[in-house]
């Protein structure tokens, strides 16, 4: 009977450290290798593999190992340079290619690196072809790397597919919107989108402050960008800006700031693209998906206006799974995600971007008025420590506080209750009207968990 092989994928992809395994030169190209030969298994014939990457230092190299790989293999490669993520899934999709590779870990710091496979759908690689691919890197573990990527060429044919991205974009996406009227700070995190997205909102008009476009192969995320709104909250005062928006690293995800100089979440965002879309029946089952970490003032805003609001497990690939099997029409994360299904099967930060300022230009209204509405609860997280995780349904004692607390909170508040995945932790996250009354809910609950399930 075979070893299963160590589990490399996550939901993201692959991530970790740069030049150490899985992120060196030689697991790369066995990458790059497995996937054109499964590929091709599938296929019968020779596949089309599209790659790019963000800003780290480590990425021509390790794209140039994922490239050797996949055409010593006999699978075609065409390199789109520095690129988001969700350029990579919708060239994959466009080109048609078939495969989408890029080669990024989104909103980690420089040290590291990974990668995540598309198909061309713009859905992540299928759970099988992962197992594959994750077999064929164990089995090649020694094996010699000797690069011979032709990099100038590649090069070559990179600004022509970065253009047609943002042609895309500009021609599909925000066709017929105009921004001559608008003055927008920009912070691309030192990343992917360091030169995409002020050229982007540049070709519709508006008056571009980009900052935090100037990488170096060290500085991606570093103090900047959606991880960091404080410097984009200044500056959008300093220039007396219409809007701001953040992307991180890989561009997936945009968070914003409005004119006053206060953070629009992914959360305030969802509950104004939702206002507009069922104000124009454009929103699929009047649903909009989002994730248990979503705040409860969403979801008592958008039940306000008969919007249901639909909770996944945290991480995009959960909301996407949900949007696609109820048919819904909008969903995404605190964090900034958001996903158009019918547009796009990838999160797209320069989507979301177009799509909230058609909102402020088709409603001649700005940022914080269209954020009215949505008031987000005080919310309290409390962490306790457990030598056991045993399932808390199994519990009388916690399900009996539980049932209590949820009784009182009514619908105008939420408990979750979750064990931590890579610690002995429980956590208690409750939201409310009240920070006091949520504070003394949370404390009895812990106290209770403490008691039963308690280290000590």
């Amino acid at each position: 009977m075979s070893t299963p092989t160590r589990r490399l994928f996550g939901t993201d992809g692959v991530r970790g450290e740069a030049g150490r395994f899985p992120l060196d030169a030689e697991t790369l190209q066995t990458v790059g290798r497995s996937l054109a030969v499964h590929l091709q298994t599938k296929l019968g014939r020779s596949p089309l593999i599209v790659v790019g990457r963000d800003t780290r230092e480590s990425g021509p190299w390790l794209e140039e190992a994922l490239i050797e790989g996949a055409r010593s293999a006999g699978a075609e490669c065409k390199s789109a340079g520095v690129i988001t993520t969700p350029g990579v899934a919708y060239l994959a999709r466009s080109l048609p290619a078939d495969a989408g590779v890029v080669i990024s870990a989104s909103h980690n710091p420089y040290q590291d690196n990974g990668f995540k496979i598309f198909a061309p759908s713009g859905r992540k690689l299928d759970d099988e072809t992962e197992r594959l691919i994750e077999a064929d890197i164990h089995e090649s573990v020694g094996v010699p790397t000797r690069l011979k990527s032709d990099r100038a060429s590649d090069e070559a044919l990179a600004s022509p597919l970065r253009s047609r991205y943002l042609d895309f974009l500009e021609q599909k996406i925000a066709a017929g919107l105009s921004l001559s009227d608008r003055t927008i700070v920009v912070d691309t995190a030192n990343g992917a989108a360091s030169n995409l997205a002020p050229e982007l909102f540049g070709r519709l008009g508006a008056q571009v402050v980009a900052i935090n476009n100037q990488p170096d192969g060290r500085n991606i995320n570093r103090e900047c960008g959606s991880l960091h709104i404080e410097t984009l909250q200044r500056r959008v005062l300093e220039a007396r800006a219409d809007v701001g928006v953040a992307f991180d690293g890989d561009a997936d995800r945009s968070l914003f700031v409005d004119a006053k100089g206060r953070y629009v979440d992914g959360d305030a965002t969802l509950w104004v693209l939702a206002k507009y879309m069922q104000a124009r029946e454009q929103l699929s089952q009047g649903t909009v998906v989002a994730t248990v970490m979503s705040n409860i003032g969403l979801e008592i805003a958008l039940r306000s206006l008969g919007i249901r609001l639909v909770r996944t497990d945290v991480g995009d690939k959960f909301v996407l799974e949900e949007l696609i099997s109820t048919g819904a029409g909008l969903g995404g994360e605190q964090s900034g995600h958001i996903i158009f299904p019918h547009v796009s099967l990838a999160g797209d930060g320069m989507i979301t971007a177009l799509s909230l300022l058609r909102v402020m230009s088709d409603d001649d209204q700005p940022l914080h008025e269209l954020t009215t509405g949505f008031e987000r609860r005080p919310q309290v997280l409390v962490n306790v420590e457990v030598k056991e995780k045993r399932p808390f349904d199994e519990v009388e004692r916690i399900q009996k506080r539980v049932r209590e607390i949820e009784s009182e909170l009514g619908n105008e508040g939420r408990l979750l209750l979750r064990y931590s995945g890579t610690e002995p932790l429980a956590r208690v996250m409750i939201e409310g009207e009240s920070q006091t009354t949520i504070e003394r809910h949370a404390s009895d609950l812990a106290t209770v968990i403490q008691q039963v399930l308690g280290s000590g």
